[in-house]
């Protein structure tokens, strides 16, 4: 077996599989915490709906539109590490499976 395909088949895997799970989860913290909405092609939500709110003064109904977009992303985010975390942890013994 040549380096490549040993770093392909076993090595990767399971890098993977330990790697993936502290890295969604930091993504998906920062997302959460931060207003990392214009990484993924959204302008800054809270901002615009604050700008918004001061010309008419409905405050409530533009918090709820962000807050729901902010779910959105996060929900997607969150299924994304679900099946990739799925994918690499196929094929390994969890303590879970068998309790």
């Amino acid at each position: 077996m040549t380096q490549m395909k040993m770093l392909r088949r076993i090595v990767l895997p399971q890098a993977m599989r330990v790697m993936v799970p502290p890295i969604g989860n930091e993504v998906i913290g920062m997302v959460k915490l931060t207003s990392l909405a214009s990484v993924i092609q959204f302008t800054e939500i809270l901002h615009n709906a604050q700008v918004i709110y001061y010309a008419n003064t409905r405050v409530l109904e533009l918090l709820l539109v962000a807050s729901f977009w902010y779910l959105v992303v996060v929900t997607i985010l969150s299924v994304g590490q679900q099946r990739i975390e799925r994918y690499f942890g196929r094929g390994s013994k969890s303590i879970r499976a068998s309790v």
